[in-house]
C-alpha cells in the first residue's frame, strides 16, 4: 500500500480538518461535502483521514463486514453467531465517477440464477464501504442512476439488489465524503441534503503559508516514508485524541436551551425538513466531546450551524453559498435561554441552582470549556475554533439594483448592464428524435434506466436482461437441447438485453443579442430574466450550458460550455448592451462552438437558443443575407434551434420568426416561453394535429 500524506501535515484548511475530525468522532454526523477550487488538497485531506480511524471489529470471513457483537441477521454470508471476530483497519472505498451500477451495488450471475436458481452474488462498493468511508471525488459529476442508489443506501442503511425476481439485501452504513469543484456544476438537492456537513475551501493568499505548502509537498514526494515518519508522533497523538473524544461522546449533555437554539436557527434560515436540526445537534455534541467537555455551549451551536446549514438553506442555484453570520448571532442571542433552566455541570465552585458566576458554560463566559485552568480539556492542536468562513453574500440577479442606462463613449450607443427581471418556470424546450447522451431530464434518449421499449442481442457483457424475450428465444429449442424435465435450458445465444428509453441532458448554447435595439424600451431586463429562467431550467435538467453574446461588430464566447449554470448567470448579469446587431457573427460563432463540442462529446446533442428581435444591422455589407446564410449552416447540420422572439410593441416585423424558419427551428415569444402562459397554451393547442382535425370536421 502506498504511503499517504499525513493528516497533521496539511497546512491551514481549518474548516475542512475540523469537519472531517468531527465525523471521525461521531460518524452519525453524516459525512462531509467539500466544495472548492481545483488544487486545494481536498482529496489529500480526505484520504489522510482513513489512517486516523480506529480499527473495526468484523466477523471472520464475512464479505459484508458484520459486527461480531451484533451481526446482521439478514447478511448474505450469514447467519453469524456472536463471537470475538477479528479486527481490520478502517476502509476508505473510492467510487469512481465512471463506475457502473453493478460495480456500485454488486452483481448477480444471471446465467447461474436462471439455470440453478442460486443467488450467486458478488458484493460491490457499497458492501465494501460498510462501517467505513465511501469517498466520491467530483461527486457532482456522478451519474443520476448512481446517485439514486447512494440516496437509497444512505436513507435505509441497506442496499437492495434486484435482478429479474432474484433479490439480495445487505447492510450499507458508511460515512459519505465527497469533493467537488462548483465550476463544474452543482449537486442534486436530494444528495446534497444527505451530507451532514459542508465546507468551502480555497487556496491561501498568504505567501508564507503557500511556501510551507510547497515545501511539505516536495518533501513528501521526494521520500514519502521519511516524511510520514517525521509526522508519526503528531498522527499518534491525534489518533489518541479521536479515541478519547469517542469515549467521552456518550456523556455529553444536550440541554433544552441548546436544543431551542438549534431549532430556532434552523427555522430562521428556512431549512427544509428536520434533518438539519438532527445534524446540528449531533455536530454540536461532537464539538463538545472534541474539546473535552460534557456540556454543549452556544459556541458549539454556532460552529455547528456554520458547518451544517449552508447547503441546506433555501436559495436559488445562482445565490452565493454560506450563512449570514449577523443573522445567526442575532438568533442565538435571542434564544440563548435562561441559564437557570439548565442543570449546573459538576465542577469546582458552588454549583448551586442559582449560581450565575463564571464557569457556568453560558455563551457570555468568554469561550467554551473555561471551567478553570487545566480543567482536563485537551489543547486544540489544530488551531483556534474554526468558523466556516463563508463567502460574503452577493446580490442575486433579481436583487441587484438596475443602473440607469448611460452612454459609455461618444457615438458608441453602449449602455451599462441592467438587472434581470424575476425568473419564471419555462416551458420545456427539447431536442427532437431519440438520443444516446448523458442521463438527464430534457430530451428522449436510449438510457440504462427508464421504461423498457424492446430487446436486442447483447453486445459484449450483458447488463439488463429482458427475461420475457430471453425465454421466448430459448423456448423453441428445448426439444433439440434434450430437455426432459421441468425447467428451461438457456444458452448464451438466447440471452436478450432490454432496451430502455429515458431522458438525456443536452448542451444548451445560448446566443444572446446585446445590441442597441435589444436595449430599447427597457427590454433587456425582461430578456435577461428569460435567459436566467432558461438557465435555471437547464440546471434542473442536468444540461451543459454555454453563452455567446453579439453586439457592435463581433460575437464573443462569454462562457465556454460547462455544467456550471451559476457561472453563466454571473456573465449574463454583467452583460452590457449597445451598438449594432452582428447577427451573422453570433450564428457563426455558435456554429464553431458546436462543431468543437461535437468532437469532444459526440453523444451529447445540442440545443441552440437564439435570443434576439431578429434585426440584423451589422457584420457586413448585406447583414440580412449573411445572417440567413449562417442560419442555413445550422439547418444543414440538423441542429435543434429555438428562437426567443424579443420584439415588442404594436408594430412587429416578424424578423425573429423568419430567422427561425431559416434555422429550421421554432420561435417563441417571451410570453409564450412561460410554462403557465395562456398565449403559449393556445398556440400549442392550435398547433396540435388532433385539435386541428377536430376543428376542420
Amino acid at each position: 500500500m502506498s504511503t499517504r500524506y499525513p493528516f497533521t501535515a496539511v497546512v491551514g484548511m481549518d474548516d475542512l480538518r475540523l469537519a472531517l475530525l468531527l465525523n471521525a468522532v461521531s460518524p452519525a454526523v453524516g459525512g462531509v461535502l467539500v466544495r472548492g477550487e481545483k488544487g486545494t488538497a481536498k482529496s489529500t485531506a480526505v484520504r489522510a483521514l482513513a489512517e486516523l480511524l480506529p480499527a473495526v471489529p468484523v466477523v471472520t470471513g464475512c464479505r459484508f463486514s458484520c459486527d461480531p457483537g451484533s451481526p446482521d441477521p439478514g447478511c448474505p454470508d450469514g447467519p453469524h453467531g456472536t463471537g470475538p471476530g477479528t479486527e481490520r483497519a478502517a476502509r476508505m472505498v473510492e467510487l469512481p465517477v465512471g463506475a457502473s451500477e453493478d460495480r456500485l451495488v454488486g452483481s448477480l450471475d444471471i446465467e447461474k440464477a436462471l439455470s440453478e436458481g442460486v443467488k450467486a452474488f458478488e458484493p460491490g462498493l457499497l458492501a465494501a464501504a460498510h462501517r467505513g468511508i465511501l469517498y466520491v471525488d467530483e461527486v457532482n459529476l456522478l451519474s443520476d442512476h448512481l446517485i439514486d442508489h447512494l440516496l437509497d443506501a444512505a436513507a435505509m442503511g441497506s442496499s437492495y439488489v434486484e435482478r429479474e425476481g432474484v433479490s439480495v439485501r445487505h447492510a450499507a452504513r458508511f460515512l459519505l465524503v465527497g469533493t467537488m469543484n462548483p465550476e463544474e456544476g452543482e449537486l442534486r438537492p436530494q444528495l446534497l441534503d444527505r451530507f451532514g456537513l459542508t465546507v468551502e475551501v480555497a487556496a491561501s493568499r498568504e505567501p508564507e503559508q503557500r511556501v510551507e505548502v510547497v515545501r511539505r509537498r516536495l518533501a513528501f514526494e521526494d521520500d514519502p516514508a521519511a516524511f510520514a515518519a517525521r509526522w508519526a508522533g503528531e498522527e499518534t497523538a491525534l489518533r489518541g485524541r479521536i479515541t478519547a473524544a469517542r469515549a467521552l461522546l456518550p456523556q455529553v449533555a444536550l440541554g433544552d436551551a441548546v436544543l431551542l437554539q438549534i431549532a430556532a436557527t434552523c427555522a430562521a434560515f428556512e431549512v427544509d425538513g428536520m434533518r438539519a436540526d438532527i445534524v446540528m445537534a449531533r455536530t454540536a455534541t461532537a464539538l463538545a466531546a472534541w474539546a473535552g467537555r460534557t456540556e454543549v455551549t452556544s459556541e458549539d451551536v454556532r460552529q455547528a450551524a456554520l458547518l451544517a446549514l449552508p447547503h441546506r438553506r433555501r436559495r436559488s442555484p445562482f445565490d452565493a453559498p454560506g450563512l449570514d453570520e449577523d443573522k445567526l448571532d442575532e438568533t442565538l442571542e435571542q434564544f440563548k435561554g435562561d441559564p437557570d433552566e439548565d442543570p449546573e455541570p459538576e465542577g469546582p465552585g458552588d454549583g448551586g441552582p442559582g449560581d450565575e458566576g463564571p464557569g457556568d458554560g453560558g455563551p457570555d463566559d468568554g469561550g467554551p470549556g473555561d471551567g478553570g485552568p487545566g480543567g482536563g480539556v485537551p489543547p486544540q492542536a489544530d488551531g483556534p475554533p474554526v468558523e466556516n468562513a463563508p463567502a460574503p453574500e452577493e446580490a442575486t440577479p433579481d436583487e441587484a439594483p438596475a443602473p440607469a442606462p448611460a452612454p459609455q463613449g461618444a457615438g458608441s450607443g453602449e449602455r451599462a448592464a441592467v438587472a434581470a427581471a424575476e425568473p419564471f418556470r419555462t416551458k420545456v424546450l427539447s431536442v427532437p428524435g431519440l438520443g444516446e447522451g448523458a442521463a438527464g431530464r430534457r430530451s428522449r434518449a436510449r438510457t440504462e434506466h427508464g421504461r423498457t421499449t424492446g430487446s436486442v442481442r447483447p453486445r459484449g457483457a450483458l447488463t439488463k436482461l429482458h427475461l420475457a424475450a430471453t425465454v421466448q428465444a430459448a423456448a423453441p429449442h428445448q426439444k433439440t437441447r434434450g430437455r426432459t424435465g421441468p425447467g428451461l435450458v438457456v444458452r448464451r445465444d438466447d440471452l436478450r438485453q432490454a432496451t430502455r428509453e429515458g431522458r438525456e441532458g443536452n448542451l444548451v448554447l445560448f446566443a444572446v443579442d446585446a445590441s442597441g435595439s435589444m436595449a430599447a424600451r427597457k427590454r433587456m431586463s425582461a430578456v435577461k430574466g428569460a435567459v436566467l429562467s432558461l438557465l435555471l431550467d437547464a440546471y434542473q435538467r442536468r444540461d451543459k450550458v454555454g453563452l455567446i453574446t453579439f453586439r457592435g461588430r463581433d460575437a464573443e464566447l462569454a462562457l465556454p460550455p460547462t455544467s456550471s449554470v451559476d457561472a453563466a448567470a454571473a456573465r449574463l448579469e454583467k452583460l452590457p448592451t449597445g451598438g449594432r446587431t452582428p447577427l451573422s457573427a453570433g450564428l457563426l460563432k455558435a456554429h464553431d462552438v458546436l462543431r468543437i463540442e461535437r468532437l469532444r462529446d459526440p453523444s451529447r446533442r445540442p440545443l441552440l437558443v437564439v435570443v434576439t428581435d431578429g434585426r440584423a444591422t451589422g457584420g457586413g455589407a448585406d447583414p440580412v443575407a449573411l445572417a440567413a446564410r449562417a442560419a442555413r449552416l445550422h439547418a444543414a447540420e440538423g441542429t435543434a434551434c429555438v428562437v426567443v422572439d424579443c420584439e415588442t410593441g404594436p408594430v412587429r416585423l416578424g424578423l425573429a420568426r423568419e430567422l427561425a424558419r431559416e434555422l429550421g427551428g421554432t420561435a417563441v415569444t417571451l410570453d409564450e416561453l412561460r410554462a403557465d402562459s395562456i398565449a403559449g397554451l393556445v398556440r400549442d393547442v392550435q398547433g396540435n394535429p388532433k385539435t386541428t382535425a377536430r376543428r376542420a370536421a
